[in-house]
């Protein structure tokens, strides 16, 4: 089926252009060695079927996202905008990370359809396409952005998620005590440890931060999608495995350190962090406990590694972890809240009733001495009058 559109979006982008093939054949042909060398595996395929294969999928990339943008560009019987599971559907599917084409590739074809050497705007044009896949926000700015050095569509999607913190690198800092960074407790603990949750706006997704006791989030949607796309950026950031470029991973581990049942969802949720757009909170929770299956933890540059320090030394502060334990102890259910303020309730009212007997005590005392200082004073008086 999806060939099919594919076929139909390349003749009618030929009779739009009022074009013939071989001019999109004579352009990619001498670029078909070098594109083949961008695949890990083997293309079973020759240079014909190979060409034609990199001129049907780069063509209808590039018409689909320029009729996402341009509505007047569509035909009244285009089926892909006609529902828009379809749309997310390709969405999806491009992302796939066995489905990606050369990027060069994508460039040489958008000069032959529109303007050349207009790259920026290609990539705008794929990464509007993209947006409403995003879980959050990206750090969507191409003012400056060059089509140098893009690999292929998924890195191009990656690249855009670059957070802004500094990673610490053990390799340069070999001695400091700082590399003996520890993993952080989930949601439930570390409320307990009186860390706050607090949903920042305008910040890009990776970016979170923990200052004064609060962990600063920025709004994750999670829906049908997002399982698919974090995994194969994971698996694209684990097939290059430089340690440099693992912040998606480090970000889901991150996640993954903080969500370990449905209870920690609820409290994201509860705060606005997490969107849940799958409405089971059990689900979320199995789905980010699994992400990280079979995946290699954070490298020498782990990312969030000064956040985690940080709030682990809130958290083994003695006033915290009091807390942690009077509520882990006391007050993990309504009964045991319960139960603690009526025995504080009960402890004030012993107090009170206690206050009050010695003063009644010291009230009786005092009216008994009075007693017996009139008795004295009128024994005296009576033995004067008789001498």
């Amino acid at each position: 089926m999806m060939e099919d559109h594919k076929l139909c979006y390349l003749q009618v982008l030929l009779q739009r252009e009022n074009e013939n093939i071989e001019k999109y054949v004579l352009a990619i042909e001498p670029l078909e060695p070098e594109a083949r060398k961008c695949y890990t595996e083997p293309i079973s395929l020759n240079a014909v079927e190979f060409i034609e294969m990199l001129i049907l999928d780069g063509c209808f990339i590039i018409d689909l996202v320029r009729k996402c943008n341009m509505i007047y560009v569509r035909e009244r019987s285009d089926p892909v905008f006609h529902m828009d599971w379809i749309v997310n559907s390709l969405q999806r599917d491009l992302m796939l990370f066995e489905n990606q084409i050369p990027f060069f590739i994508l460039c040489k074809l958008f000069d032959l359809i529109e303007v050349p050497n207009q790259h920026r705007r290609l990539i705008y044009l794929l990464l509007t396409f993209f947006n409403s896949l995003f879980p959050g926000k990206v750090c969507q700015d191409i003012r400056d952005r060059s089509s140098n050095g893009i690999k292929h569509l998924l890195d191009l999607i990656h690249s855009n998620w670059n957070p802004s913190l500094d990673p610490l690198n053990f390799e340069e800092d070999v001695n400091s005590e700082r590399k003996r960074w520890r993993f952080i407790n989930n949601a439930t603990e570390l409320r307990e440890a009186n860390v706050k949750f607090k949903r920042i706006e305008g910040v890009p997704l990776l970016d979170l931060r923990f200052k004064d006791g609060t962990m600063l989030l920025s709004p994750l949607t999670i829906e049908d999608r997002t399982e698919s796309l974090f995994r194969n950026l994971m698996a694209y950031e684990q097939y290059f495995g430089d340690g440099k470029t693992s912040y998606v991973t480090e970000y889901v581990k991150f996640l993954d350190c903080l969500i370990d049942s449905s209870r920690d969802v609820a409290i994201l949720s509860r705060h606005g962090i997490i969107d849940n757009w799958l409405g089971d909170n059990e689900v979320v929770a199995n789905m980010f406990n699994k992400l990280t299956d079979s995946i290699a933890g954070p490298g020498i540059r782990f990312v969030y590694a000064n956040v985690f320090e940080e709030v682990n030394e809130h958290c083994n502060r003695r006033r915290n972890r009091w807390m942690a334990k009077l509520r882990r102890s006391y007050l993990n259910s309504p009964w045991a809240v319960i139960s603690v303020l009526f025995a504080v309730l009960l402890l004030l009212l012993t107090v009170a009733q206690t206050k009050h007997r010695s003063r009644k005590l010291q009230l009786m005392d005092c009216s008994s001495a009075d007693s017996k200082v009139a008795v004295q004073v009128q024994e005296k008086s009576s033995t004067i009058l008789w001498v």
